[in-house]
């Protein structure tokens, strides 16, 4: 194959050319394990790391390889390879990293459309949908619904699924498909384009192994059942992976997330709570909160019903987050100057003490 057949474009071959990394491969991540690589190349799938220069240059580990993007590297006669540069991302989707204050975990590189999956029989949760699209949205990548399992519900329960998901969603497609009677399948099978990146998003259980196994047309992943006494998927992805697609599409397949931390909605939360920026234009006070001002046209509309009580909790709550996130980062960015400053100055005494 190609490495246009992975999505390589005129873009990053003029960054190469441009940045003198012609006399390295090209290649494109499709799997990380524990800062281990394998990278898909025209020649084959290597194993690779990064060089101790790019390691030691990093300033946090957005600067590492993530699955989807391309790298610079150098191949050895081991079928070992080094990577010395990452490429320019066209789109990064990342969450707040579990565990770790103020910094984001990287769920997939250089992507055109998010699968926003998640099963109608149990999964199902607008709340949770909202949280996705805003991630896809400050990511400026395009996102799509997905509802699978709706063998599992009546007809009349998936109008009502669908009307509450377009009531406070808009211009977002969304699929409904069945996989014992494969309805929908064709559906989503048209919005599939060769070259292009798709990434799928959601809980354990809600099918995503078995969509992939069905749009590459190969057992690719192992299906599991929902546990019974929890009523939640069990993990069946253990880590990301990049696959091409019968039609030439590319899919990112991803661990099933039960947490979806809010780390950097820079316009996200305008585009998925459009309506409630509208009404915002119009209240009293510039930094209204929406919460308690007098003026405010959000709660005007609010209290008219023009807006979801739910979809406007729902919001209030990840704004707390993302400026929750955002001091975290400027508190960790403030630490970080201050210990540079304390070593600078600890090295200038250094140096006059040897003089």
């Amino acid at each position: 194959m190609k490495l246009e057949d992975f999505g390589y474009n005129d873009k990053l071959e003029k960054f190469r050319v441009e940045n003198n990394l012609k006399d390295f491969e090209v290649g494109r991540v499709v799997s990380e394990h524990k800062e281990r690589y394998i990278v898909k190349t025209e020649k084959g799938e290597l194993e690779a790391e990064i060089t101790g220069n790019l390691r030691f240059s990093s300033n946090t580990r957005e600067d590492f390889p993530a699955v989807g993007d391309w790298v610079a590297l150098t191949q050895y006669d081991s079928g070992f390879s080094l990577i010395h540069k990452v490429l320019p991302r066209s789109s990064m989707i990342s969450r707040q990293n579990v565990g770790q204050a103020g910094e984001k975990q990287i769920i997939a590189t250089n992507i055109d459309y998010a699968l926003i999956v998640q099963a109608a029989d149990r999964d199902f949760n607008i709340n949770r949908l909202e949280r996705y699209l805003t991630i896809c949205n400050s990511s400026k990548v395009s996102p799509i619904i997905v509802l699978t399992k709706i063998d599992l519900i009546d007809e009349h329960r998936l109008s009502e699924i669908l009307e509450k998901i377009k009531a406070r969603i808009n211009n977002v497609p969304i699929i409904a498909i069945s996989n014992k009677s494969q309805d929908g399948y064709e559906k989503i099978k048209t919005i599939i384009e060769k070259a292009k990146t798709y990434c799928m998003l959601g809980s354990s259980g809600v099918g995503k192994s078995t969509l992939l196994n069905r749009l590459s047309g190969k057992t690719i992943m192992q299906i599991n059942t929902i546990s019974q006494s929890t009523n939640k998927g069990r993990h069946v992805t253990t880590h990301r992976q990049l696959v091409i697609l019968e039609n030439g599409g590319i899919l990112i397949d991803n661990p099933g997330m039960r947490e979806v931390g809010i780390a950097d909605s820079t316009g996200g939360l305008e585009i998925t709570f459009d309506r409630i920026f509208r009404l915002s234009q119009n209240c009293k006070f510039k930094d209204c909160t929406h919460t308690n001002e007098i003026g405010c046209a959000v709660l005007e509309a609010l209290e008219k019903g023009e807006i979801e009580k739910a979809s406007y909790e729902n919001y209030l709550k990840m704004e707390r987050e993302k400026t929750h996130f955002e001091s975290t980062i400027a508190e960790k960015r403030k630490k970080d100057k201050a210990f540079g400053k304390r070593l600078k100055d600890y090295k200038k005494d250094r140096n006059k003490k040897n003089y």
